[in-house]
């Protein structure tokens, strides 16, 4: 029933479109995903560190007096092309991405690091589609009560190593405020050929928890963290998302 569901759900997602800062793309979006147990990391990091590793044509975005770098691992489900069902086997995976925050012609968005998938079908296809660095890792999620157990491990010393789980009651970021500003992202960047490309992505306002997360190990991000910066933390149970394809920027 669940595989029903789905499509319903992120489908529906174009109901409520108030929140956006910018009108829904007049052609249609291609692809649905849910994303469960998603741990949004932020710590604040200076821009100087991070302006090399974005592209010239996107203005590096601040807020609270500094630039920001966030480390956000979940689970996806329900992933499938518009029209389709998700498909058994191939539609859910375990993600961990690594990201800052940009904006080009007014329209802020997230400049992707990393983005490491348990799925290496998901891997070659999101490559080949939207040209992000997607990488197969080894990724495993357990609960413990209701605690989430994640463990990321690829080649060249990448790890991630948390466990955490909501800690305070569900708010939606308001206006202007730092949780706003770090989640309310309507669309992605990335580079081709020396080209800017954007898609844009179109979700509910999110429903966010203060996070109770113990980080064991983090080494996912392209610049070395101090260990006594203590991460914002904020937990969402599920978000429904739909995508659309790529464009020049």
């Amino acid at each position: 029933m669940d595989l029903l569901d789905v499509p319903v759900r992120q489908a529906s997602t174009l109901e409520q479109v108030d929140h956006r800062p910018w009108p829904l793309p007049e052609r249609p979006w291609v692809m649905g995903q849910t994303w469960d147990d998603l741990l949004f990391l932020h710590y604040r990091v200076q821009a100087e560190q991070v302006r090399p590793l974005v592209p010239e044509g996107l203005q590096l975005e601040h807020h609270s007096g500094s630039a920001w770098l966030g480390v956000t691992p979940f689970v996806i489900t329900g992933l499938r092309a518009r029209g389709m069902l998700p498909l058994p086997f191939v539609s859910s995976f375990r993600e961990l991405n690594v990201r800052t925050y940009v904006t080009r012609d007014g329209r802020p968005g997230i400049w992707f690091f990393s983005l490491d998938a348990s799925s290496q079908i998901a891997v070659e296809a999101a490559r080949r589609l939207y040209r992000l660095p997607y990488f197969q890792a080894d990724i495993s999620v357990r609960r413990r009560s209701e605690e989430i157990l994640y463990d990321c491990s690829r080649g060249g010393g990448k790890a991630f190593a948390a466990a955490y789980r909501p800690d305070g009651a569900v708010f939606n970021p308001g206006p202007g405020s730092l949780e706003g500003f770090l989640t309310e992202r309507y669309c992605l960047y990335t580079e081709y050929a020396g080209e800017l490309y954007r898609a844009d992505i179109h979700h509910r306002p999110w429903s966010l928890q203060p996070a109770d997360a113990r980080i064991d190990l983090n080494t996912m991000p392209p610049l070395k963290l101090d260990p006594a910066d203590k991460p914002l933390a904020h937990y969402s149970a599920r978000q429904d998302v739909v995508i659309w394809p790529l464009e020049r920027a």
